[in-house]
Parts: structure tokens; C-alpha cells; sequence
């Protein structure tokens, strides 16, 4: 068997693999509670989407990327299969988004939903680690430890679980912080369990027959999307209106429809028995038609 290093850089991509994926978890459970509060169907499908991105393109492929920045194996040169690798990343968003859109069905919490929804997402996650174990290129043979395979699995879908509770339960920034720290636990344990699972026999003597993308070269297209979606999903969250937002725009519209109405009514001068104005009293009003003027 050929040796294999988890941790080829040391604690470098393991520390850099678990603040991803706290920091996707993080949008994403922010994308979250607007996806609670949203007011009409577009906007649930767009706190959804992102949603998704954040907590399965961030959160979970990416921390699966860079943790395998730091694999290797003894003597073998590693390449990666590109279409794979990017059909992996569109299992991990895909498998998180049909999760939550089942979880976030009907307007009150539901344990069957989100078991159901966790379930998928799960095994979602776990068809998008194997899938992008798939893509990888070496001379030899790899294989898997079926215990742990199956361990990674459970993982999966109780992490996935708990990560669905969570998005539909939590709303304070305590609580949302606290929550990411946890599920940035779970998803690298499910990654390197996953792992510990493979083991690789030797082929050739050379990695001359071995074709595909290096992991370096993957390294700055792969961190420039990561940037700039981060980016983007804290735009989106500080450019949308909050549900607080909502309600104050609504009672400033409210007040101002108010004050239009008062301006319909005014004031008409009573006349005396001697013919005389008298002076107008708050109840003396009569209407007159804007039109009219």
C-alpha cells in the first residue's frame, strides 16, 4: 500500500478548510431567516439559492477542496478530473437546496420535514465527497474501508440534519455564530472520515499515463469564485430589506396615506344671525371634493 498524508502542509489547508466552511455556514443561516420571512414566493426562492450556495458551494465543497489541497500520496502525482470535480461542486449546492426547500415547506417547523430534508441533503453531500474522490487521478488503485464509508455517510445525513434545524429554528446573531462553529465541526469530520476510509495500491512506477488538472492550477479560478460569490452573498444580504425594514416602510406609508386623507377635509366658516363669520371648532367640517377646486 502506498502511504498517504492527510495533512500534507501541516495544519495550514485543515485550519483555512474549517473557516470556510463556518463562514458558508454562516451566510447561509442568515440567508436562512430571510428565507423564513420572506414575503412572497420570489423571494423565497432567492433566499433559498442563496442559501444553498453559501452553506453547499461554500460551506461544504470548498472546505472539501481545500482540505484536499493538503492530500497526497507518497510517490504518486495526483490529478484531477475538471467536468467531475465541477459536477461535484453543482451535487453539494443541488443536494443542500432540495434539503432546505423541503425543510422550509408550510409556516411552522415540522421534525418529519427536516428529517426528510436531511436525509437528502446528506446523502447529497456524501454523493458530492465521493463523486470528487471520483475525480481524482493517480497511478493506483484506490479503495475504501466500507465501515468507514458507512460511518461517513451517517455523518453526513445526521450533520445535515442538525444543519436544517438549525436553519429553520435559530435567528439571533448569537445563536447563528454559535450554530456555524458547529456545523463547520461536522462537515470536516465528515470530510476526513471519508478519508481515513481510502486506501491506494500502487500501479506503475510513474505518473506518465496520469492526465488531468493539477490541484495548484485549480487553485486560483476555484479561490477567485469563492471570493467574489462571498462578495456577492454579503451584498445581497445587506441590500435586501429586512423584515424590520418591511415594517417600517409600511408604517411610513401608512402615516403618509393618513396625512393625504386629512387634507380632503377642511374647515368652513358658520355664519351668525347678525351675518357674521364665526370662528371654525374642530367638529365644524364639511368635505370638499380635491376635483371640485
Amino acid at each position: 500500500m502506498a502511504q498517504i498524508h492527510h495533512f500534507e502542509h501541516g495544519w495550514l489547508t485543515p485550519t483555512f478548510s474549517y473557516t470556510l466552511s463556518v463562514l458558508g455556514s454562516l451566510l447561509g443561516l442568515v440567508c436562512a431567516v430571510r428565507l423564513r420571512t420572506a414575503p412572497s414566493a420570489g423571494w423565497r426562492a432567492w433566499w433559498l439559492t442563496l442559501a444553498a450556495v453559501a452553506i453547499g458551494g461554500t460551506g461544504i465543497w470548498t472546505m472539501h477542496f481545500v482540505a484536499m489541497l493538503g492530500f497526497s500520496v507518497v510517490g504518486l502525482p495526483i490529478r484531477y478530473d475538471v467536468p467531475v470535480t465541477a459536477l461535484s461542486a453543482l451535487i453539494a449546492i443541488g443536494a443542500v437546496a432540495i434539503g432546505l426547500s423541503i425543510a422550509a415547506r408550510g409556516t411552522k417547523v415540522q421534525g418529519a420535514r427536516i428529517v426528510i430534508g436531511g436525509l437528502f441533503a446528506g446523502l447529497g453531500v456524501a454523493a458530492m465527497h465521493f463523486t470528487g474522490m471520483f475525480a481524482m487521478h493517480l497511478d493506483g488503485t484506490i479503495n475504501y474501508l466500507t465501515s468507514r464509508v458507512v460511518a461517513a455517510v451517517i455523518i453526513a445525513v445526521v450533520a445535515a440534519t442538525v444543519a436544517l434545524w438549525l436553519a429553520m429554528t435559530v435567528q439571533r446573531p448569537l445563536a447563528i455564530l454559535a450554530s456555524a462553529l458547529v456545523m463547520g465541526i461536522a462537515v470536516n469530520g465528515m470530510h476526513f472520515v471519508g478519508m481515513s476510509a481510502m486506501s491506494v495500491r500502487q500501479d506503475g512506477a510513474t505518473g506518465a499515463s496520469v492526465t488531468g488538472a493539477t490541484a495548484s492550477s485549480l487553485l486560483i479560478p476555484i479561490g477567485l469564485t469563492v471570493i467574489f460569490g462571498i462578495l456577492g452573498l454579503v451584498y445581497a444580504l445587506m441590500a435586501a430589506p429586512t423584515e424590520e425594514d418591511r415594517a417600517a416602510a409600511a408604517y411610513l406609508a401608512g402615516r403618509l396615506d393618513g396625512e393625504d386623507d386629512d387634507d380632503l377635509y377642511e374647515p368652513v366658516a358658520q355664519q351668525g344671525p347678525n351675518g357674521r363669520r364665526m370662528p371654525t371648532g374642530g367638529a365644524s367640517w364639511t368635505f370638499r371634493d380635491r376635483a371640485g377646486q
